[in-house]
């Protein structure tokens, strides 16, 4: 499966019909004076939030998409039928921005969000509309109104109180699989998790969402591999746990991990390590007491953090997990109130 984040669309609203040239002709009465309808309005496109969506990959194929244009008018002062408005169903967390100026369109945050990105043109006017004392019989009418057109690029970010990041198979998508009833793929290679998942963890007096982002690599903020798209979604996590593997194929050791990934998120246009940040030391049950400890001396000694923002779990075991959750719902629950 493709990770598919951004999308990148042609659009174009409906043109408005175009108005009708006709005269009144009825029995007894052959000189009728002008009847010319209105056209109709070309349809409006609008993007819908549609919560059971979590990917672009809709897009992937189809990229091209037209409203439906208004009718013509007609004699008997019939106004043309209206285009019927063309709806889009993104998922929630899609931001629309204008390809061509780069320029944010919409901000899909809410829920229950439609929006309209394009309007339809205008019906053209019919003759009756042109008459007047001074001319009784006009036979102007006016075309319709072009639809509006759109060259526009979907990025999708999720909306997580808690993102999860590391480098490959830190063990992350284990962890949301254990905590959680999210079920991402997981296996031993590089990317593993081609696409953000989310799991809902449901604490003792509220619940909160964690997004489980796929691996960083070095040179993922200079948009080495798929690395770039991923730290977009985390970009609206307000507090960031990074993953250290204790037992690393790779052989870097934690601190060296930690300062990499911290390398990247500092460099990432967001300012990501500005957020809250934990670190999570994984894989415990495979690490001796002795070198747990040398590990976690090294790590405040070398990154300068206290030991309340250090977390040694076994994701595998469950082991520590339940500590550090109990942790993140108050954290959660904090950042939530600063921002209200």
């Amino acid at each position: 499966m493709n990770f598919i984040d951004e999308a990148y669309l042609e659009i174009k609203a409906g043109d408005g019909g175009s108005g009708a040239s006709s005269f009144r002709r009825e029995k007894y009465i052959p000189f009728g004076g002008p009847d010319g309808g209105d056209g109709g309005k070309g349809g409006d496109i609008y993007f819908k939030v549609n919560i059971n969506l979590n990917t672009l990959i809709d897009f992937q194929n189809k990229k091209i998409f037209n409203a439906k244009n208004g009718q013509r008018g007609a004699g008997k002062n019939k106004y043309g039928p209206a285009g019927e408005d063309l709806i889009i169903d993104v998922p929630l967390g899609t931001v629309i921005y204008d390809h061509n100026t780069d320029e944010e369109l919409i901000d899909c945050t809410d829920k229950s969000g439609i929006y309209i990105i394009a309007k339809g043109g205008d019906g053209g006017l019919g003759n009756a509309k042109f008459k007047s004392s001074t001319n009784q019989a006009p036979r102007k009418c006016t075309p319709g109104f072009k639809g509006e057109t759109r060259s526009i690029r979907l990025e999708l970010k999720s909306l997580a109180d808690v993102g999860l990041v590391g480098f490959p198979n830190a063990g992350k998508s284990t962890f949301l699989n254990k905590v959680s009833s999210a079920k991402p793929k997981i296996g031993d290679y590089p990317f593993t998790t081609l696409r953000p998942h989310l799991g809902t963890i449901k604490g003792n007096d509220s619940s909160f969402v964690i997004a489980d982002i796929p691996g960083l690599i070095e040179g993922a903020s200079d948009g080495a591999g798929l690395g770039i798209k991923f730290l977009k979604h985390i970009s609206r996590t307000g507090l960031l746990l990074i993953f250290a593997d204790l037992f690393s194929t790779v052989n870097i050791n934690p601190v060296k991990q930690i300062q990499l990934l911290r390398n990247e998120l500092d460099s990432f246009k967001d300012n990501l390590t500005q957020k809250v940040s934990w670190i999570i030391c994984n894989k415990i049950d495979l690490i001796n007491e002795e070198d747990l400890f040398k590990i976690r001396t090294d790590l405040e000694k070398e990154l300068k953090v206290s030991s309340k923002e250090i977390f040694f779990i076994s994701a595998a075991t469950g082991e520590g997990t339940s500590e550090l959750l109990k942790k993140l719902e108050t954290e959660v629950i904090k950042s939530k109130s600063r921002s209200d």
